[in-house]
């Protein structure tokens, strides 16, 4: 039995199916994401004067990433117009194009994960703070070695903003665990503000990673539906351009409230 409207617009909607069904679909990803940014802004707004972190993104990454996703969009439109103009070779070659950018997106994160990861926060007994990039932290041996800096407990609040800590020089430091009182990375466990990081980029590239499946299968095995019904193939493609620009959308709006206040 065919399914109809797959391809002709449906006459109370004047779109098809697959058309109605993302609209409905990213307006749901519209209520997931705008409160999740809800709780972004009302515990920023709620937090301590002085608390809240600034400058503890990597800008430069975040900046090529937000490069690296527009272009995305771009090479996804292509790859639609190609279908619609019936140049199969140029479709595969621009939809390639997207889903080698959307694994340098991916690679891109993951750095900027691993950067926070090795970042640690080191509380000494004697009340001083050690910040900075572990160097080495074998149990085997009664020392770490981190890459940053030690404050005075009375210089807490320059921890939250790294613009404060730029006349502070880094150094190796070697430090006795008996002399750790407590020590913590810069995981979503660390703070209110990093566990929102991790969440909102980490659902973020959630959705990069289910786009980029259904691109690989367009761009694969669902390609067989070209030589059967290349209309509905260009229609499923432009489908999942949708979704892909949202995806680029959401980081529009990541990009500043993370990076740049």
């Amino acid at each position: 039995m065919d399914i109809p409207y797959t391809v002709e617009a449906r006459p109370d909607t004047g779109l098809y199916n697959a058309k109605v069904g993302i609209w409905l679909f990213l307006a749901s990803e519209v209520m997931l994401f705008g409160g999740l940014f809800s709780a972004y802004i009302l515990l920023r707004v709620g937090a301590e004067p002085g608390t809240w972190p600034h400058g503890w993104q990597n800008i430069v990454l975040g900046t090529v990433n937000t490069v690296v996703l527009a272009l995305s969009a771009i090479t996804t439109l292509m790859a639609w117009v190609a279908c619609k103009v019936r140049e199969f070779g140029k479709f595969k070659f621009f939809h390639a194009c997207t889903l080698l950018l959307a694994l340098t997106f991916l690679c891109i994160k993951a750095v900027e994960y691993s950067e926070h990861l090795n970042h640690y926060e080191i509380i000494l007994t004697d009340g001083r703070i050690a910040d900075g990039d572990m160097v080495s932290n074998d149990p085997a041996q009664d020392h770490v070695v981190i890459k940053g800096r030690v404050l005075e407990a009375k210089d807490e609040n320059k921890l939250y903003d790294l613009r404060a800590q730029k006349d502070i020089p880094e150094s190796e430091i070697t430090i006795q665990r008996s002399q750790i009182a407590q020590m913590d990375n810069y995981g979503p466990w660390h703070n209110t503000y990093l566990a929102l990081y991790f969440t909102l980029t980490g659902l973020h590239a959630l959705h990069i990673c289910g786009g980029s499946i259904v691109i690989g299968y367009l761009w694969g095995p669902g390609r067989k539906l070209w030589k059967k019904d290349p209309e509905r193939f260009t229609n499923r493609v432009e489908v999942s351009g949708l979704f892909w620009h949202f995806v680029d959308l959401v980081w529009i709006f990541l990009f500043p409230v993370l990076y740049l206040t």
